[in-house]
């Protein structure tokens, strides 16, 4: 394995490492089972030795007792612990005390994406174009006039709180959700101009060089009104509801030329100013010609069927090649793999 996008190494011991909420129905429990035994055997199939670990506290080091850092390579499937702050964020910080090289970013980049403000300002900061942002800490029908706007959770993921109410049309509709969010999350709320335009999810992949997969296009024409062209949590968990069915996934995206070309050099330069490593997914809308980071997810789901594997399988990547890619990704960090001369070491 010379560089990042050559040939990968398939002998690599992966210890694959998910979470288990003990208060999750039988039925999820046994769905993330599956998808975790799904991922194991496309490992497997490459001839990768596989050891699947559930974590269902804070415990990841004593969850990896039995595995000797110098030998592994953990890919870090955790999103969520039990009672835990940015779980995702806590397990990364263990695994790097325990000594483990593991997939994905440090727990620095991963607890920065739950600050929309201060992803926000970094974005700016890099000349990357997002829409302006403000928080609020209490409802107010001053300061705020560039309508229509869309009403989040300052600090979150994965489309917490929002729904189609989360677009406003006036101050008077602005007050009344700003004031429902904060008694309902007990947190501040940012504000936003709510860009009405083609919204895509990109995913990517790589340090040194990095590769955009081919974009997928959220399809929003099933809706006519503007407060619904928008991925709520319900289109993302609730099968059924009105923007699970509605909302289609055009893959790949119908592009031309030029504008693949600006959508990833954007993505990318979101990437790196927030220092995602290994891989990441870039939320944007294009309007007026130019693309607009709404969300960089330095975590995102890499099950199946979701849009990173989905992205992957276009480009010609099988499951288990996916997942074997992020695995030799991070193996360039190991001494114990990576090429002798350090090149791809990053």
């Amino acid at each position: 394995m010379a560089d990042e996008g050559d040939e990968i190494r398939t002998d690599i011991p992966v210890v694959l490492l998910h979470d288990i909420d003990p208060d999750w129905t039988e039925g999820e429990i046994k769905d993330s089972t599956e998808q975790v035994e799904i991922l194991a055997c496309a490992l497997r199939e490459l001839r990768h030795p596989v050891a699947s670990v559930p974590v269902r506290d804070d415990d990841i080091v004593g969850a990896l007792v039995h595995f000797d850092p110098a030998e592994w390579i953990v890919l870090n499937w955790v999103e969520e612990l039990p009672g835990i702050k940015h779980g995702d964020a806590h397990a990364a910080r263990a695994l790097q005390q325990g000594g483990f090289t593991y997939t994905g970013s440090p727990p620095e980049v991963l607890e920065l994406s739950y600050d929309k403000l201060r992803c926000k300002e970094l974005l700016v900061q890099a000349g990357i174009p997002t829409p302006p942002g403000r928080m609020f800490e209490r409802a107010c029908e001053d300061g705020w006039t560039d309508f229509p706007a869309i009403v989040k959770p300052a600090f979150s993921h994965c489309s917490t709180g929002i729904t189609n109410d989360s677009v406003v049309m006036d101050a008077r509709h602005l007050a009344r959700r700003i004031a429902h969010m904060i008694r309902r999350y007990k947190k501040p709320v940012l504000v936003e101009p709510f860009v009405d335009g083609r919204e895509f999810h990109v995913s990517l992949w790589g340090n040194g060089r990095i590769e955009m997969l081919p974009p997928p296009e959220m399809d929003f024409s099933a809706f006519d009104d503007p407060r619904d062209r928008l991925c709520t949590w319900d289109s993302k968990y609730l099968p059924g509801s009105r923007h699970f069915e509605g909302i289609t996934v055009q893959l790949p995206a119908a592009l031309d030329h030029d504008e693949l070309h600006a959508l990833e050099r954007v993505s990318r330069a979101a990437a790196q100013a927030l220092g995602c490593r290994d891989y990441a997914r870039i939320d944007l809308r294009l309007q007026d010609g130019e693309f607009f980071v709404l969300d960089v997810n330095p975590n995102p789901d890499i099950t199946a069927d979701t849009s990173f594997a989905l992205a992957a399988g276009i480009d010609g990547q099988s499951y288990g090649r996916m997942a074997s890619r992020l695995v030799n990704l991070a193996a360039l960090r190991h001494p114990s793999f990576r090429p002798s001369s350090g090149s791809g070491a990053n």
